[in-house]
């Protein structure tokens, strides 16, 4: 019983390794590593150099006291209670910077650029239901056309052959 409970199990997980959803996430998690390399050069390169040219470049070296003395004692223990709130608001300010470049450069390109897809997609089909809607009132209009011209006595001079052993219009419909 406990091979029959192997198999089974081993064949769940090959369903599970089989399934679609599983390789595109492994494909997500390489595409996003290798994101994650493009928005930190952009946030390192181009963005915080522009920050430290306002205030400073790195925030980890703020910090408060809240037991005095803050330092390192003679025996080399540290002594006091440092709150390093500095790396935190750096941690913060990181993670908005890379929030925003994200949405700036990928998303919201991206949304603009499946919006337009989607009216293009759109236009496209709203012109062949048109184009559709107007072959079928020409062709209704034809066949009204013809039955008045039949109820009338065969038409004037449109070459309609009525009496000429043609057969009539709701025999060629």
């Amino acid at each position: 019983m406990s091979e029959k409970k192997k198999e089974s199990v081993l064949a769940g997980f090959k369903a599970f390794l089989m399934r679609g959803n599983v390789v595109d996430l492994a494909v997500a998690v390489v595409i996003g590593a290798a994101f994650t390399n493009i928005v930190n050069s952009v946030v390192k390169g181009i963005i915080s150099p522009v920050i430290g040219a306002v205030g400073t470049q790195s925030l980890d070296g703020y910090k408060s006291c809240l037991k005095s003395p803050c330092g390192v004692g003679p025996n080399g223990q540290p002594t006091g209670v440092e709150i390093l709130w500095g790396s935190v608001l750096n941690a913060t300010l990181t993670f908005v910077i890379t929030a925003a470049v994200v949405y700036f450069l990928m998303v919201l390109p991206m949304a603009k650029y499946l919006a337009k897809q989607e009216a293009r997609r759109k236009a496209r089909q709203g012109v062949q239901e048109l184009v559709e809607i107007t072959e079928l009132e020409v062709l209704k209009e034809i066949r009204d056309e013809l039955v008045a011209q039949r109820a009338n006595g065969g038409g004037s001079g449109s070459g309609s052959g009525s009496g000429s052993g043609q057969s009539g219009p709701r025999d060629a419909f």
